[in-house]
């Protein structure tokens, strides 16, 4: 229990004294007008309370992430606590933060536009791709896990086709309404859900008999697999994720001062890590460790159904209920911001600005159209490579935000930091990896380390010659 109630009093001082330090590097002008107010359009670009921005944060960049993720990556026993606490605190939070408040300062732009500005045009013609088609899969994934449960749970005539049309009907008024008109309105609610689930298991788990395993750097791993890099990438959005990065872009469209970016985009993931560490902690605890774990997942069908399980051990049968409504709602909380995001990301690869319904159908209409196609399709493949392509992201979008903050004349270190611990996570991973190039680890190993020394002797040059990293013309900061 020490482990556990230290790591949660680390992610919270964290908030309090690395987030301050990031917010200082970056540099916030509070009087200076935000997107929401200079582009208000009354459809992307809206003021909203930081509450209520915050929530719709929360929820966008959380989804089943830091649930099912920190659930599987209690299989390595106690060292997840290290992951959630240092990655949140280091990577994840700044990741995030630099992202959003790039965004803010560049008008509310995506991500892809952020990288070209940044890391140049061809990296952006490749994220730009990239993202649209990450964001399509999240989608479609999303309309399915609800769907399938949901058919379990209704009459015969209410099976996963029907599912998957409410869920779609419902993506797309989410996508094409103004944010102010249903995501603002129903995610608080939502957002009060994931919270609910959290405290009420965290709570279980404290005043419960069995203790919560403490810190340990043992690899507790019933089938042996290596804690590095595969922890680093199970683990994602309890600690750093690049799905976020598609996310936080549409909440800078609504922050109403800069000033408040601290708490919505680094507080709201160090909200996930806390979340993370919940479902972590359970996992190892209530299955007795990590070899109970894999045979709870294996007996209850997975992840869906441990949750489930942990919710009526430390809830009770109101606990099943909103185990089983969060297991519905927060997929689709992903989903439709998903879709969101891949509409604005075209939008802004073709210029089409968004303000007339006609040129959001435009847009939507072909996205809803592949998403639905790819519910119906068996796509299991695909998504082995979900986890590898997440870090990835994550990685480009970091190594944006540390050539952003040197164009600036800021310490870049915040990011590019963490950002070579992800590159090295990522190339090491792919290279070893089942549905990658199967290196063993002696190559693997030296292999992703020698690739991230070039990345960063890359980076190198570009700090001692400080060329090619300028601001684009009419950005906010040029």
């Amino acid at each position: 229990m020490i482990t556990f109630l230290a790591s949660v009093a680390l992610l919270i001082v964290g908030y309090l004294v690395y987030g301050k330090l990031v917010e200082k590097v970056f540099g916030i002008q509070p009087e200076r007008p935000t997107p929401a107010y200079a582009m208000r359009d009354d459809v992307d670009y809206v003021p909203l309370d930081t509450p209520r921005a915050a929530l719709i944060q929360l929820l966008n960049i959380a989804g089943l992430g830091p649930v099912f993720g920190p659930i599987l990556g209690a299989l390595w026993g106690p060292a997840a606590f290290i992951w959630i606490v240092l990655g949140s605190i280091f990577a994840g939070a700044v990741h995030d933060y630099l992202c959003g408040m790039m965004s803010v300062r560049h008008g509310g732009a995506n991500m892809p536009a952020l990288v070209g500005t940044y890391l140049g045009k061809g990296m952006r013609a490749f994220v730009n791709v990239f993202t649209v088609v990450l964001l399509i899969l999240v989608g479609a994934v999303f309309v399915t896990g609800p769907a399938d449960l949901l058919a379990t749970l209704t009459p015969a005539w209410m099976d996963r086709r029907f599912w998957v049309t409410v869920i779609i009907v419902y993506y797309i008024l989410a996508t094409l309404l103004p944010v102010d008109k249903i995501i603002g309105r129903v995610y608080p609610f939502f957002g009060a859900l994931l919270l609910i689930m959290a405290l009420g298991v965290g709570a279980g788990l404290l005043l419960g008999d069995k203790p919560i395993p403490e810190l340990t750097l043992a690899n507790l791993h019933p089938d042996g697999l290596p804690i590095w890099p595969l922890m680093f990438v199970t683990i994602a959005c309890g600690a750093i994720s690049g799905f976020h990065a598609t996310q936080s872009p549409i909440v800078a469209r609504v922050v109403q001062n800069e000033r408040n970016g601290r708490f919505v985009f680094y507080g709201m993931m160090i909200g996930e890590a806390l979340i993370a560490l919940v479902w972590a902690a359970a996992g190892m605890t209530l299955f007795d460790g990590p070899a109970g774990l894999k045979e709870a997942l294996a007996q209850y069908g997975g992840p869906a159904g441990v949750v489930r399980q942990i919710a009526i051990l430390t809830m009770g049968s109101v606990g099943s209920v909103l185990a089983i409504l969060g297991v519905v709602v927060l997929p689709i909380t992903s989903g439709d911001t998903a879709f969101r995001g891949a509409r604005l990301v075209l939008a802004e690869m073709l210029n089409m600005p968004q303000k007339e319904i006609a040129k959001r159908l435009l847009i939507a209409v072909p996205l809803f159209v592949v998403g639905f196609g790819l519910t119906m399709t068996d796509f299991d493949f695909l998504w082995r490579y979900f986890a590898w392509a997440n870090q990835t992201t994550a990685m480009i979008m970091l190594w944006a935000a540390a050539a952003y903050l040197l164009a600036q004349g800021k310490n870049h270190l915040i990011a590019s930091v963490p950002a070579a611990f992800m590159t090295a996570v990522s190339f090491t991973y792919i290279l070893q990896a089942p549905e990658g190039f199967r290196l063993p680890t002696t190559i693997s190993y030296p292999a992703g380390l020698a690739i991230t020394a070039a990345v960063v002797a890359l980076f190198a040059s570009r700090v001692k010659g400080r060329h090619g990293l300028t601001p684009a013309p009419g950005t906010m900061d040029s």
